[in-house]
C-alpha cells in the first residue's frame, strides 16, 4: 500500500498555476492483508471485503478493497502536495473497484485559480487504465500569483 509521495509536507500555501500537476505516485500491488488492515483501521469489517466465500456467493469474482481505503490514499497524495492545513474541500466518487493484486496511479491537476483558492481534478487508475476513483478539491494557494 505504499507510495512514492513527496517526503516534505508544504504548511503554507503553495504556488500553483493552471495545468499544475500533482506528482504522480503508484502504488504497490494490494493485497487481502491490505483490505483487512483497512478494517481494522477504519471499522468496515463487512464480509465482502475479505472472506472469499462470501464474495463470491454475492456474486464478486473475488473479495475487493473499500472505496475509503484508496480515497484517503489519494487524499494523502493531495496533502503531500498542497499542505494538508491548505485543503478546504475533498469530493470524491468511486467508478470502480480494486482487487488483491491492483497496482493504483494517483494523479491530479490544477483546473482553474479564483483568487486564493486552485480547483483540482484527481483521479485513481488501475494498472489496466481503468477508472477507480475520480476526485476534485479546492486548495489555497499563494496569493501573489493570482494577482
Amino acid at each position: 500500500m505504499s507510495g512514492a509521495g513527496s517526503p516534505s509536507i508544504p504548511a503554507a500555501p503553495p504556488a500553483l498555476t493552471p495545468g499544475a500537476e500533482m506528482p504522480t505516485v503508484v502504488t504497490e500491488p494490494f493485497t487481502r492483508t491490505d483490505f483487512v488492515r483497512y478494517a481494522g483501521a477504519g471499522g468496515d469489517f463487512h464480509p465482502i471485503h475479505h472472506d472469499e466465500e462470501y464474495a463470491t456467493a454475492a456474486g464478486m469474482p473475488s473479495v475487493f478493497g473499500m472505496g475509503m481505503l484508496h480515497a484517503g490514499m489519494l487524499g494523502v497524495e493531495l496533502a503531500r502536495w498542497v499542505g494538508p492545513d491548505n485543503i478546504r474541500a475533498f469530493k470524491v466518487r468511486f467508478t470502480g473497484q480494486v482487487w488483491p493484486g491492483d497496482v493504483l496511479t494517483f494523479t491530479g491537476r490544477v483546473v482553474s485559480l479564483v483568487d486564493d483558492r486552485a480547483e483540482i481534478e484527481l483521479e485513481a487508475t488501475s494498472q489496466g487504465g481503468d477508472s477507480i476513483l475520480r476526485a476534485s478539491a479546492t486548495v489555497l494557494v499563494a496569493t501573489a500569483l493570482t494577482r
